[in-house]
């Protein structure tokens, strides 16, 4: 029986964490270089077997050059390596993972992330769009006090601070799209928060996954993110539960452009 789309990008994102956690092992590289090698290695392995799966395919990859080709493409596998290669290459830093999306053109809608997986490997995880069937499911409790607020520990947004006292709020820094959106995902934070740069690799699986999962991803005025387009660049998101949407886009609002 053929392997359904989403069976092979939670497969692809596995085996290429466990290829990280090998060279990790393995590997006399640290810091930089060994983040360097890192994507290397992976988007090598990623690119061949996706030649070999979904020969068909377009593939817009971080470590990759960029091809007109993929915009007339129907199907294009959006894949970010190694996202959190800093922390990748920092002794004993769990906040990295593996991103495998699928984009599909549709009929007449712009097209849609329709299959994903992200894989946290130094979790021993993997998140795919196929075994996401409700976000109670994955969480024990919405009882987070304060509200966690997921924000990049190396560039959070100017306005999250505001954002978080207006709504009896904290700010938690982590590493990784990925990482940051899967924590979302289980239940262990409430919303996560980004401005300031991002592309479409960084964001298309992780948003594949919690959208499947029923959580609220979007543009932090509440606009939807789009893939495949010309310049694949997505500077901003919003990964919370459901319920918080509306009052974190309103806050969001409020702080970007006060009075």
């Amino acid at each position: 029986m053929t392997e359904s789309d989403a069976r092979l990008a939670a497969r692809l994102a596995e085996r290429a964490g466990e290829l990280l956690l090998d060279l990790q092992r393995t590997s006399d590289l640290t810091g930089k270089e060994l983040g360097k090698a890192g994507d290397r290695e992976s988007n090598e392995w990623l690119l061949r077997e996706l030649s070999l799966a979904r020969p068909g395919d377009a593939v817009l990859s971080e470590e990759s050059a960029d091809s007109p080709a993929r915009l007339a493409a129907d199907r294009v596998w959006i894949i970010d390596p190694l996202d959190g290669t800093r922390e990748y290459g920092m002794p004993g830093r769990p906040d990295w993972a593996v991103h495998v999306a699928l984009w599909q053109r549709g009929d007449g809608t712009g097209g849609s992330i329709t299959d994903a997986a992200v894989a946290q490997p130094a979790l021993d995880a993997v998140y795919a769009s196929d075994t996401m069937h409700s976000r109670d499911m994955l969480a024990t409790s919405f009882a987070n006090t304060p509200l966690q607020f997921l924000v990049s520990d190396s560039r959070p947004p100017a306005w999250a601070t505001a954002v978080a006292v207006e709504l009896d709020g904290e700010l938690v820094p982590m590493g990784s799209a990925g990482a940051k959106a899967m924590t979302v995902l289980r239940g262990d934070a409430d919303a996560y928060l980004h401005d300031g740069g991002q592309w479409e690799w960084d964001s298309a699986a992780p948003v594949g996954v919690v959208q499947a999962a029923g959580l609220h991803a979007s543009r932090i005025d509440g606009s939807p993110l789009r893939y495949n387009l010309a310049h694949p660049y997505l500077p901003d998101l919003v990964i919370c539960r459901n319920d918080l949407a509306e009052a974190i886009v309103v806050a969001i609002a409020r702080a970007v452009r006060p009075g």
